[in-house]
């Protein structure tokens, strides 16, 4: 029997969590099953009280006294630890039908998606590669805000390449917080933004202003970070990272505004298509659909 999954990912601060409730909040409302999962060991807020906390297996603060460990080592080995004890995530698992879509909310430490083995090895566990048969795809998200500074947009869209290429599940990128950007970039602007390219570098607002910056200041330490950045080698190693992505052309954005219901339903709906979630269920009778609909025009 198959299982149904979403690997929610992305740097700290991308707003993981607050999907994951915003999609929690959706699936409710539309009558579907869902098993919330975090894999944060230093999370600790929640709108939605996870179904499994790997608190209950290992926390962060805990590693962190005892083994004597700063918050990235004590992260990884949280982790170590928990692959070491699958079956914490088999015995949750494994009793759940089909009709369940299993949501993990992943912490934000991008080493462990795209420098060390740890997330790919738990992920084969997961899939039709492990134990538990989950058809899982991952949703990485990226702060919106990032669009503004160039550099850092492209950096953060490399770092969710290297996330597609070291996991090899099928991805759904995010722009995330599109509230926050509504007033400062225009939709057309925005657009260019969900398919990266080389051009955005063309025209990046602040190449200019920081090499305005370093000539008013003739005084500036040239190995500032400003004046760094305002030089020409960095300026052509964004462009070779632009240049990198572009060839790749794997990286595509959604637009995600969890205070809009229609946003987390577009999400949701390609999620579903990745895993092929509406292929598994039973069809409905015609009556049934008939009767739902009655009782939808009684409540309204």
């Amino acid at each position: 029997m198959s299982k149904f999954g979403v690997l929610v990912m992305g740097p700290a601060g991308a707003g993981k969590t607050t999907f994951c409730s915003a999609l929690i909040q959706h699936l409710r409302l539309n009558k579907r099953s869902c098993f919330y999962i975090n894999l944060d060991p230093a999370a600790e807020d929640f709108s939605y009280e996870p179904d499994l906390d790997i608190k209950e297996l290992i926390s962060l603060e805990d590693v962190m006294e005892e083994m004597g460990l700063g918050p990235n080592g004590g992260l990884i080995y949280c982790f170590e630890f928990l692959l070491e004890n699958l079956d914490f995530l088999t015995e949750a698992i494994d009793p759940l039908s089909e009709e369940y879509l299993i949501i993990i909310d992943m912490p934000g430490q991008i080493e462990l998606y795209t420098h060390i083995p740890i997330v790919p090895a738990l992920v084969k566990h997961l899939t039709r590669g492990g134990a538990l048969n989950v058809n899982l795809c991952a949703t990485y998200l990226l702060e919106s805000t990032f669009v503004v500074d160039r550099a850092k947009y492209f950096a953060g869209t490399l770092s969710a390449m290297s996330a597609m290429i070291m996991l090899e599940i099928p991805h759904v990128n995010v722009l995330s917080k599109m509230d926050l950007v509504k007033g400062s970039v225009t939709k057309k602007d925005m657009k260019r933004f969900l398919d990266p390219d080389t051009s955005l570098m063309d025209d990046d607002p602040t190449d200019s202003q920081a090499v305005l910056a370093s000539a008013q200041d003739k005084s500036a330490d040239p190995s500032s970070t400003d004046s760094v950045m305002a030089g020409g080698s960095f300026k052509r190693l964004n462009k070779a990272v632009a240049q990198l992505i572009d060839d790749f052309s794997m990286v595509s954005y959604l637009q995600l505004d969890v205070q809009n219901e229609d946003s987390v339903g577009a999400i949701l709906s390609y999620i579903d298509d990745m895993i092929q979630f509406h292929e598994a269920q039973e069809p409905k009778e015609p009556n049934d659909e008939v009767e739902y609909d009655y009782q939808d025009q009684e409540m309204g």
